[in-house]
């Protein structure tokens, strides 16, 4: 007996409609009802906040308060950039990054954080400062924004450490930087980040008239 349907129609699966729950939902928000401070640390904060959840229902974050930081990609004209190799308690191990440091007080200029931390850190200052992006590396558990820069017009100023701080300044070729951190042989996500920004700017730098 026909069916009056074609054999593909007959084989396919029925449609099915998702249900609210699974709908994209138009605001995403989740609303603190209540929050406990976890660690007052030198440099972090930890809490557990309780939260109203998109659907009603509460749930709890555990996340980190950061200051925020400023990353530095020097740039200088024959090509070369600076890294600094240093060694990193959490995953025990020593890494190769770009200059960076934490903002240090409520209100300070991300700007003025990078030409500090450069000269502390390589003993270079800059004559000029570009901003080419800001991004948030740890979303799932921290508020923590660096601010990436590249540094020009380099000019030899005075190493500075800070107490604790141990540092190697290492000279490499930009585009051997940059591939390294595409190649993943970098492993620091904030100086993967900060190549990849400053390699999009200097090549927008470089084809602007």
């Amino acid at each position: 007996m026909g069916t009056g349907m074609s054999s593909n129609a007959a084989m396919r699966p029925p449609r099915t409609v998702p249900s609210s729950a699974a709908r994209p939902m138009s605001d995403l928000t989740e609303a603190e009802l209540s929050s406990e401070q976890l660690v007052d640390g030198v440099l972090l904060k930890a809490f557990r906040d309780e939260v109203r959840l998109p659907n009603g229902q509460t749930s709890v974050r555990e996340w980190i308060d950061h200051p925020g930081a400023s990353v530095i990609v020097p740039v200088f004209e024959d090509g070369r950039t600076l890294l600094v190799r240093q060694f990193r308690y959490p995953p025990r191990r020593a890494f190769l990054e770009v200059p960076a440091g934490k903002i240090d007080e409520p209100g300070e200029a991300p700007a003025d954080v990078a030409a500090r931390e450069l000269e502390e850190e390589t003993g270079w200052q800059a004559g000029r400062f570009e901003h080419v992006g800001t991004a948030y590396p740890c979303i799932g558990y921290s508020n923590e924004q660096i601010h990436v820069f590249t540094a020009h017009d380099l000019d030899r100023g005075t190493q500075a450490l800070a107490d604790g701080e141990f540092v190697e300044v290492v000279e490499v070729d930009f585009e051997t930087a940059l591939a390294r951190a595409r190649h993943g042989d970098l492993r620091d996500m904030k100086t993967v980040t900060a190549l990849v920004y400053a390699a999009a700017h200097l090549n927008e730098s470089s084809a602007a008239p």
